[in-house]
């Protein structure tokens, strides 16, 4: 544990806990329509005191978070890319080799979406569970030739071998947050948010700030998203594309912008000490930095709607709720 690293003569106890998210098994995660499936009980016990930080995947955290708390530290990013896990029989193959009509498991409508456009002779169904249950789904059952998941995620639990597939930008663009770990505290805990503030990473800061920036921007003009990205940062530039998309991945919008982020880290104490970008409180990255990516974000959604994404996302909600 990091923490345990920085701060040797502390003690840290690791308390798990269930959420929403966790339990409701049956329904896809994006016909429930809650959007604190993954936080809200993790959320009460930090506002009661039962526990002083939680630790998510920024994927699952809103852009807007309740009043009181703030994401404390993004640590350095994992790899964002999705991977397919093949089942035992198709070891060795690709989503392209499997042969017509083979069924895909996955959670998510974005990649399904974007899958579906890329690999028209494969199917995709819905599949529900922490990693454990889903890959146990896959191994002793016939119902799926493979599922998708988040490289991410197989590395952190040591399950890096059973990637068979790992699907670049031009197959795939991933979620916001995705591979990145966000600690949240509560706001006003300076003690507490100024330990955790040694975890964030500067630059998976910024990138994950543009990205929120551009959820947050789509989510207040449609109420609905289906969307991924990429970035990258390349000599003090940060690169975001992004793109909307229909259910079926038909009608799709997608483009690139970019926006300096070298600037220097100023004195910046006082009134404005603790200004949160999408729900990110972080010191110790030059604020004008943090102002430019939530910029970009911004920016690059407001294009695409320009473009017509509202229209695409609309109709792709009317869809999902007809489903």
């Amino acid at each position: 544990m990091m923490l345990r690293e920085l701060y040797p003569d502390l003690h840290f106890e690791i308390v798990a806990m269930s959420t929403t998210g966790d339990k409701i098994l049956d329904t896809a995660l994006s016909k429930i329509g809650e959007k604190s499936l993954f936080t809200k009980e993790l959320e009460n016990a930090l506002e009661r005191n039962e526990v002083d930080l939680v630790v998510h995947s920024l994927k699952d955290l809103p852009t807007c978070l309740p009043p009181g708390f703030t994401i404390g530290a993004v640590c350095k990013r994992e790899n964002p890319l999705d991977a397919v896990v093949f089942h035992p029989k198709n070891c060795g193959k690709t989503l392209s080799l499997l042969p017509e009509k083979s069924v895909i498991g996955t959670s998510s409508l974005r990649r399904a979406a974007q899958l579906k456009k890329k690999f028209p002779h494969l199917e995709f169904r819905d599949i529900r569970g922490n990693l454990n249950t889903r890959l146990k789904k896959l191994d002793e059952k016939e119902d799926f030739s493979a599922i998708i998941l988040a490289a991410a995620g197989l590395k952190r639990m040591g399950w890096e071998n059973r990637i068979g597939q790992l699907l670049g930008p031009e197959d795939c663009l991933y979620a916001v947050g995705q591979g990145a770990l966000a600690v949240e505290v509560r706001a006003k805990d300076q003690e507490i948010l100024n330990m955790v503030s040694a975890l964030h990473d500067a630059d998976t800061v910024l990138c994950c700030i543009a990205e929120r920036a551009f959820m947050k921007r789509l989510l207040a003009a449609c109420l609905f998203v289906n969307v991924a990205l990429i970035q990258s940062i390349y000599f003090f530039k940060l690169y975001l594309t992004g793109a909307v998309y229909s259910l079926d991945g038909s009608d799709s919008l997608k483009e690139t912008m970019q926006t300096g982020v070298s600037y220097p880290h100023q004195n910046e104490d006082g009134p404005n000490d603790d200004v949160q970008h999408v729900g990110i409180t972080a010191k110790n990255v030059p604020g004008r930095a943090q102002e430019a990516a939530e910029n970009l974000g911004v920016e690059l959604a407001s294009l695409l709607l320009s473009k017509g994404a509202k229209h695409i996302l609309s109709v792709a909600r009317q869809l999902n709720d007809a489903r």
